[in-house]
């Protein structure tokens, strides 16, 4: 019962990220008050119940990476949903990285 709300928590405030931002997971996790709970969010992003409702492709790790397995088709389809946005992706070593600096939301 407990993780279904931490999941209703998460699905919450990721749909507070504006179109054109990203978040981490653990800025996500901070927001939903449990602060070490990135791990969890990441679970909770994986079965996201409503994908074009729950806008999870705009949550990236705490170094900008995008997914290298994003559950909804992989990074390439995280990079062109955030693209679509007007969110930048680089290329390197085979992942993909946005520059939190320029994109990260802060709420």
């Amino acid at each position: 019962m407990e993780e279904e709300n931490f999941f209703a928590r998460v699905y919450a405030a990721v749909r507070r990220i504006p179109r054109g931002r990203v978040a981490t997971y653990g800025q996500i996790a901070r927001l939903c008050g449990r602060p070490r709970a990135a791990r969890v969010v990441g679970s909770a992003l994986h079965v996201n119940p409503a994908p074009g409702a729950i806008p999870c492709h705009r949550v990236v790790n705490r170094e900008g990476r995008l997914a290298p397995a994003f559950a909804f088709g992989g990074a390439q389809v995280q990079r062109d949903l955030l693209a679509a946005e007007g969110v930048e992706a680089e290329a390197r070593g085979g992942l993909f990285y946005v520059d939190l600096a320029r994109y990260g939301w802060q709420p």
